[in-house]
């Protein structure tokens, strides 16, 4: 639809015209779904760490993680995401105790 005002960015997010985004837009339209969704307003960074806790949380190795997040220790993602750690760590122990009954 943009055809000659088309600009390939290389972007996977972007204008309808393929330009990059706009952050105070994207701020923006984020508040926005935020407030029809019922929810408190939230720093769009919140995003990223909805995202990595929710893949610890299910499982997802940390290496993988650290990865998606373009972290360069792993150490980082492990420290910034611990709250996370006691779930996982209560959730081993389950599996071996029910390992184990068998």
């Amino acid at each position: 639809m943009a055809r000659s005002r088309w600009k390939d960015s290389g972007y996977v997010f972007m204008t309808r015209i393929g330009t990059p985004l706009d952050g105070g837009n994207v701020t923006h339209r984020f508040q926005e779904q935020l407030r029809g969704a019922g929810l408190p307003p939230q720093p769009f960074h919140n995003l990223r760490h909805a995202c990595a806790s929710f893949l610890l949380a299910q499982g997802i190795h940390p290496r993988v993680v650290m990865e998606t997040l373009g972290h360069s220790q792993i150490s980082l993602t492990m420290n910034l995401y611990s709250h996370v750690v006691p779930e996982l760590q209560r959730e081993a122990a389950d599996r071996m105790d029910e390992l184990l009954a068998r």
